[in-house]
């Protein structure tokens, strides 16, 4: 899939491990490891918008379009 999740690069950056981070958006660490491994076939706005609030970033830092 030409997107990349760089969610653990800004969880590392920001000293937060993926368990808080699930904690603090209200969704399973389960979801969170889909998510995180590029697993997930979608994102809802809503995730995406709580995780850039928790971890003060952009979607642009999590979400990275790579031609194949």
């Amino acid at each position: 899939m030409p997107i990349n999740i760089n969610l653990d690069k800004i969880l590392e950056e920001r000293g937060m491990k993926s368990n808080e981070l699930a904690e603090k958006i209200g969704i399973t660490t389960a979801n969170l490891s889909i998510l995180k491994t590029g697993k997930a076939k979608a994102v809802r706005f809503s995730t995406l918008e709580a995780i850039c609030e928790a971890l003060e970033c952009q979607p642009g830092d999590i979400l990275e379009y790579t031609e194949n």
